[in-house]
């Protein structure tokens, strides 16, 4: 009876702890910590932001685009940052859409 009850309190633990990782709160911290990252490697002083692209969790990145301008008077780039949760490092490269 007693193994029972503690593999029960196992279990409950170890769910609540799953369902405490991916909570409102740590996904808003998540993404807060890729803008920060992301714009921050960007040089751009203040650009427009696209709502983050989570990857799966095999991927493990979160894609970021970026539109904006490198400096005053500066024609406006398109920049998508690929953000690695593992490390918490990004990759930045400029895009281009097809035919533009």
């Amino acid at each position: 009876m007693f193994k029972t009850i503690v593999a029960t309190a196992l279990i409950v633990s170890a769910t609540a702890a799953n369902a405490s990782a991916s909570s409102d709160g740590a996904w808003k911290a998540l993404f807060a910590k890729v803008n920060g990252t992301c714009i921050g490697q960007s040089g751009m002083a203040s650009p427009e932001a696209s709502a983050p692209v989570v990857f799966d969790d095999a991927a493990g990145k979160i894609a970021l685009m970026l539109r904006g301008s490198m400096g005053k008077g500066k024609p406006s780039v398109n920049l998508i940052c690929l953000y690695d949760k593992k490390t918490g490092k990004a990759s930045i490269a400029e895009y281009r859409w097809l035919g533009r």
